[in-house]
């Protein structure tokens, strides 16, 4: 269940992989340095908050997770929540938030749970993403351009109203650094991808600053002295209403470090060629989570991006995650000052290209013009993501899929009866096409598909086709993968309705999955397993045995 893949790898490190472990965890770690700040500053908390979290969780998702290459860190994708959180209920909500969605990703792993979270529908998370990204990017507007901060509205549409009304107060210089910083992060990679553009422009435009004296608001301007130390959080203020109003955010964030971190080891798994651990790769995500916040940090996940550098610049082992946590640790405790003097300007277009990344534009446009069920889906999670929030929106968006997903089955699946000729058993792994005859008073009801809730109409459409009660009924199930409750409860109906007309059942080809739903309802023991037939042949051949003596109805 719980299985680190660190255990087993350490031991096969040798020299001359331990290398490029060290070189790929040294520059994830200069990677990761800009976005652990500018992330924090976004979530609203102070700049440490971001270097702290890289640190332990960093630390703990490499050393217990379930994937060799995965980083973990803050993350784009739970800003918003955290945002929120500390709007609402200060630093004390960030750490129990936290911790809270760590123990619900450990339960999760020992569910099993990351099996079937890393399936999440894709429209799903390209809708939330996106959303998350303008959300972040609308937030950022105010710091890249210098705009007046006071009055500033919470939601995205009446931020963007607030920003066109003082559209007259726009800091050029603010902006032309934003832009600047934009610009080399996003152009520097086609240049040389060793040094990350994100770093350089933050260097370059902190240099222009100190250089010509620019009027810039900074870290240090907004948020004083760096703190350069590991904090005990305060557990005592903590009460159980201050629970209960967190746990549907706690979940939220739960869902989102899940689905971020699954989803970038199964991206990390195709350029690795190797395969992690989901459910032990949540409770390590889990254990990160409830550490985190009790030293200082916040909520973090598995990130992609930091992962890909990871792999590019030849990462192999949890080794490369554990270096880039020990480069962040040392500049945080020997060099977190010099961090004051960054503009917020830069930090912002750092995150503006970050909120491009996330947006995954491409993957939106294609969704919109596949089926109408999945573009519904993504649009509704977007615009819900935007403008209600994921509190709403996730949970919506997860049952909108399903309803699509219960539909697509439905439509799958067919119930037909059968009077006069049956398709035979070997029809389809041959090319001729062969049919057996029915005999009189006896009746096929053919069920191809799942027998679940979803065709519980369709089974009484095709018995009202009933004109005249047969002698003998053969239900066809070798179609049938599984049946539900619904299923079992509208077969046991109709066995009871032919047993009251005299009519004798006949199942025919059930599957392994099917006989064992119906032997735990009893259905099994009730038809009687002399009535239970391997194959259509099979059961018309015990058909006409029966129909010899049994006596003719008609309604």
């Amino acid at each position: 269940m719980f299985e680190p893949v660190f255990f087993d790898t350490i031991k096969k490190v040798k020299k001359r992989r331990f290398l490029p472990d060290l070189t790929a965890g040294i520059i994830v770690g200069v990677v990761a340095l800009p976005l652990a700040i500018a992330f924090a500053i976004a979530s609203g908390v102070p700049p440490e908050m971001g270097l702290i979290t890289a640190v332990v969780v960093g630390f703990f998702v490499s050393f217990l997770g379930g994937s060799r290459v995965q980083i973990g860190g803050p993350s784009g994708a739970l800003i918003v929540v955290i945002y929120g959180v500390v709007q609402q209920f200060g630093l004390e909500g960030v750490v129990v938030v936290a911790i809270m969605a760590g123990i619900m990703l450990i339960i999760m792993g020992l569910m099993r749970a990351g099996t079937i979270i890393q399936f999440m529908p894709y429209p799903i998370v390209v809708g939330f993403t996106s959303g998350i990204a303008l959300i972040i990017f609308t937030s950022q507007i105010q710091e890249f351009f210098g705009l007046p901060g006071t009055g500033l509205p919470s939601d995205p549409a009446g931020k963007w109203i607030h920003y066109f009304r003082h559209i007259d107060q726009i800091n050029y210089v603010a902006g032309g650094m934003g832009l600047l910083t934009v610009l080399i992060t996003g152009l520097w990679p086609r240049i040389n991808r060793r040094m990350p553009g994100s770093l350089l422009a933050i260097i370059v435009v902190t240099a222009l600053a100190s250089i010509f004296d620019l009027d810039l608001k900074t870290i240090g301007s907004k948020f004083g002295q760096f703190s350069a130390s590991f904090r005990l959080a305060d557990l005592s203020t903590i009460s159980l209403d201050l629970i209960g109003q967190l746990f549907v955010p706690a979940f939220i964030l739960a869902m989102l470090v899940s689905i971020e971190s699954l989803l970038s080891a199964i991206v990390a798994d195709g350029a690795t060629g190797y395969r992690h651990r989901p459910n032990t790769e949540l409770m390590a995500q889990g254990i990160a989570n409830i550490i985190s916040p009790l030293v200082g940090g916040m909520a973090g996940s598995g990130a992609l991006a930091k992962t890909m550098t990871n792999i590019r610049n030849g990462g192999k082992s949890p080794l490369a995650g554990i270096f880039h946590a020990i480069v962040l640790l040392l500049f945080m405790l020997f060099l977190g000052n010099l961090a004051m003097k960054i503009p917020l300007a830069a930090l912002s277009g750092v995150l503006v290209v970050v909120c491009y990344n996330m947006s995954e534009w491409r993957s939106f446009k294609n969704i919109l013009k596949s089926s109408r069920g999945e573009a519904s889906v993504l649009l509704v999670t977007f615009l819900l993501t935007v403008f209600v929030g994921l509190n709403f929106a996730l949970p919506f968006g997860i049952i909108l899929a399903m309803i699509l997903f219960v539909n697509r089955v439905m439509e799958t699946t067919d119930i037909e009866v059968l009077r006069h000729e049956v398709e035979d058993e070997r029809s389809h792994i041959s090319e001729d096409f062969e049919t057996l005859e029915i005999p009189e008073g006896v009746e096929v009801f053919q069920i191809k598909g799942p027998f679940f809730f979803g065709i519980a109409n369709k089974f009484e459409e095709a018995e009202q086709e009933i004109r005249e009660i047969p002698k003998v009924r053969i239900i066809r199930m070798r179609r049938v993968p599984f049946i539900d409750s619904t299923g079992l409860k509208n077969l046991r109906s109709f066995y009871e309705r032919s047993k009251r007309h005299n009519t004798q059942i006949i199942l025919s080809g059930v599957t392994p999955k099917a006989k064992s739903a119906l032997k735990k309802e009893g259905l099994y023991d009730d038809i009687g397993e002399e009535n239970i037939c391997d194959n259509i042949e099979c059961s018309l051949a015990h058909a006409r045995k029966l129909v010899l003596v049994q006596p003719s109805i008609t309604s």
